[in-house]
């Protein structure tokens, strides 16, 4: 039997595209894994060899050869990309919601610093509001 030849990425599991992103698959049985596409052959090669090794796959079919440990794996497994607009709007959107609830907490405990006798009179209102609810 000839030799198995490696695809052009040069990693195994990995497959250029013409667009210039690497798109990575790992199999498990009869079943195919597809793991995402990737910026840079690299990277693939990465997360290709972190799923490899949870699968218990031995060193030989794996891209990079210095990994010993668990721990080595995972941290070879770039983080995900964030994978499409919307999830990236949301992000955005919760940053900046983040950011003013932060904005407003800070303004809020300068006016209680500021105003002490506003916060006791209010927190003197709101008690006797609950008692005559309860009553």
């Amino acid at each position: 039997m000839p030799p198995r030849c490696r695809p052009t990425s040069g990693y195994h599991g990995i497959r250029a595209w013409p667009s210039g992103r690497f798109d990575v698959e790992i199999r498990s049985g009869d079943e195919r894994i597809r793991l995402g596409t990737f910026d840079t052959a690299h990277e693939a090669a990465q997360a290709y060899d972190a799923v490899a090794w949870r699968l218990g796959r031995s060193r030989r079919t794996m891209n990079f050869h210095d990994v010993w440990t668990r721990e080595q794996a995972e941290m070879l497994a770039p983080l995900p990309p964030v994978i499409t607009r919307e999830q990236q709007r949301r992000q955005r959107e919760l940053e900046q919601r983040l950011l003013i609830a932060e904005g407003e907490e800070a303004l809020r405990l300068e006016w209680a610093r500021r105003f002490s006798e506003d916060v006791a009179a209010m927190e003197a209102f709101y008690a006797v509001r609950v008692l005559a609810k309860e009553a």
